[in-house]
């Protein structure tokens, strides 16, 4: 079985529920106080031994090139002048965690499996996984090393699963049909998209991180697009499941999904995260206290 050296993370949206901030910048890079979020997806990744982190990006998605380049020598020569000893060694590291890869997404299809689809020539003929960029779990162990170590023992697809507590937020998610396996780990029957509360399935929902093969690529190019020239990576999946790979979940353990991919949620991290940095956290809840509505 081949390690999982490989992270595939979908940035090329044009992040229209955040415009007009977003029109220059990447959603992916709106500051969680003081780190962008797709650098947490990013250290996910890392802290589960990738190696390769390949990043699909549209137009206006260079600052987060920039982000995770060498800083550059006037930065640097400013924190040395200043004595900011700390903070450089920060920078400096934020280019050193892996090997980037930027793949420019093309094509005609919209839809979650063609920035997928784009990652293609950086995989080869290995297994790989896939992060979006505008979401993460927060778990010990991280979410992907639990996932590696499901792979690694049943091979397959794996897919990321997090319990969803109110019922009738079950509609905002794919939910899993499931069949125990052992532990925290399920075996995929089906997954309904966005279903009726009433007629969920289950409450285990199943986003956010995949462990894919690289047959998966065949099955993208045989998808046919929907509304608006959409492929869905979900498709894909089911046809390898139709062909006998089996798709396990694993319900991820001591975790904390933050989804950044809207206004209110993403209001929601940047408070939670923000009453827990270091440097702000007793200020930030006095603050908070004090508020008057």
């Amino acid at each position: 079985m081949k390690k999982i050296r490989k992270v595939v993370i979908p940035a090329a949206g044009f992040g229209t529920r955040f415009l007009p901030q977003t029109k220059a910048m990447p959603k992916e890079m709106l500051p969680i106080v003081d780190k962008p979020v797709i650098q947490y997806v990013v250290e996910e990744a890392v802290d589960s031994g990738i190696e390769d982190i390949i990043i699909i990006t549209g137009s206006a998605k260079r600052a987060i090139e920039d982000h995770f380049d060498t800083p550059n020598a006037e930065l640097i020569k400013n924190l040395e002048q200043g004595g900011k000893t700390e903070l450089m060694e920060q920078v400096k590291r934020i280019s050193e965690m892996a090997n980037f890869i930027y793949i420019r997404q093309k094509g005609q299809y919209y839809g979650n499996a063609a920035p997928v689809l784009s990652a293609e020539p950086a995989i080869e003929d290995e297994p790989f996984a896939v992060l979006w960029g505008d979401e993460f779990i927060y778990a010990k162990p991280p979410r992907l090393s639990q996932m590696i170590r499901v792979y690694e023992k049943y091979g397959g697809i794996v897919i990321s699963g997090v319990r969803i507590e109110k019922k009738e937020d079950l509609v905002r998610y794919g939910i899993a049909d499931i069949t125990p396996v052992e532990g925290n780990v399920y075996k995929i029957n089906s997954i309904t998209e966005k279903p009726n509360p009433e007629e969920a399935p289950s409450n285990l929902a199943t986003h956010g991180g995949y462990i894919l093969p690289p047959e998966i690529f065949g099955a993208l190019r045989t998808l046919t697009p929907g509304k608006g020239g959409e492929i869905w990576l979900i498709d894909a999946i089911n046809l390898l499941a139709e062909k006998g790979i089996p798709v396990y979940a694993v319900e991820i353990e001591n975790a904390k999904y933050y989804d950044t991919g809207n206004k209110l949620e993403y209001m929601k991290t940047v408070v939670e995260l923000g009453l827990q940095h270091p440097d702000i956290n007793g200020d930030f809840k006095k603050f908070l206290k004090e508020l008057k509505f």
